[in-house]
């Protein structure tokens, strides 16, 4: 018979890369050392520096992805991968291996679906004013949008259950990815922990792949989309509400000439008024029903998020939680 994933939980390090070899073999080195039994895998997005070749001296397990973002890989990994315990970090050398541990216990004794790394220091090694000042900002607006369950949703180290990596619908194509993952957290109300790490500079030699503006535009965009699809009722309302305000100022002179004159002499005027009107009432009445939708995909969801088998280190009360196992994760050993 093949073992019980329920005995000991597996572990896989997920390390998605693109032109990060002057980093990536130490990182691999670091997470061999701090999880010796743990398999390691490295997902190159088209290096072209030699990625690929100095993960593989390292001892990494290296597949490729063509489709270019961080997104692409992470949809691959998550769906190519079988374990029970993830772990997915950056390969710029950024964060330390060492905490990896620490992020399996966390996750294993608060029994959490996922624990979010955040970073200490993150504003003052930001590298650039901007991403630092794009962090605060994006930070605070998820709070204000989907609830206050995160402090840093851009963190790239993170450990997660299987149950999280086997319902997560990933979409996102680049950076935005992380966003998702909050937002998935979020919406079936799962529970999440975080760990707060120390945020390390890069070596010289290696470059950041953000762009400010370009990155932070699609993060917007994404902000955007998972309102949409999550809060739809907010989403289109806060559209309704615009179009109504809209329609009440061009509505207001023409009426107060009528009140005083009984005439109205822009008939144009009014007639987009009440055009106006009319499209906040139907956006209204759209997030309504896409409201009633949204809440049964997140029901479904839910029922397969819980369809899926946890392990028993986690299920089992915290005073019986033994220590993490670090068994590589594959095909199921013979009986």
């Amino acid at each position: 018979m093949a073992r019980s994933r329920t005995d000991n939980p597996n572990i896989a390090v997920l390390l998605p890369c693109y032109n990060e070899a002057a980093t990536i073999g130490p990182v691999v080195r670091g997470f061999r050392a701090t999880l010796p039994e743990a398999a390691i895998h490295v997902y190159d997005n088209n290096s072209t520096d030699g990625t690929a070749l100095q993960a593989m001296l390292a001892g990494a397990q290296v597949v490729r992805e063509r489709r270019q973002g961080k997104g692409h890989v992470v949809r691959r990994m998550f769906a190519d991968i079988d374990a029970d315990i993830y772990i997915i970090a950056d390969g710029d050398g950024t964060y330390a291996p060492g905490d990896a541990e620490e992020l399996v216990r966390t996750l294993l004794t608060e029994r959490a679906d996922m624990v979010v790394g955040t970073r200490r220091g993150v504003h003052a090694d930001a590298g650039r004013q901007g991403h630092a000042l794009g962090n605060r900002l994006f930070n605070l607006l998820y709070r204000t949008i989907f609830g206050p369950d995160f402090t840093d949703i851009f963190s790239g180290y993170r450990a997660f259950s299987r149950r999280f990596v086997k319902s997560f619908p990933a979409v996102s194509g680049g950076f935005e990815i992380e966003t998702e993952m909050s937002v998935h957290a979020s919406r079936l109300k799962l529970p999440v922990s975080e760990l707060e790490l120390d945020y390390g500079r890069r070596p010289e030699g290696s470059h950041s792949k953000l762009s400010t503006f370009r990155d932070g535009g699609k993060i917007l965009w994404m902000f955007a989309m998972l309102m949409k699809e999550t809060r739809p009722f907010a989403f289109f309302s806060t559209i309704s509400a615009t179009f109504m305000l809209a329609s009440l100022g061009f509505m207001a002179p023409v009426l107060a000439e009528y009140f005083a004159t009984g005439l109205v002499s822009r008939m144009p005027t009014w007639v987009l008024s009440m055009a106006l009107m009319m499209i906040s009432f139907m956006l209204f009445t759209a997030g309504v029903i896409l409201d009633s939708v949204a809440r049964a995909r997140a029901e479904q969801l839910r029922i397969h998020y819980m369809s899926l088998e946890t392990p028993s280190a986690v299920k089992a009360p915290l005073s019986q939680t033994a220590p993490v196992s670090r068994a590589r994760p594959g095909k199921a050993d013979a009986a």
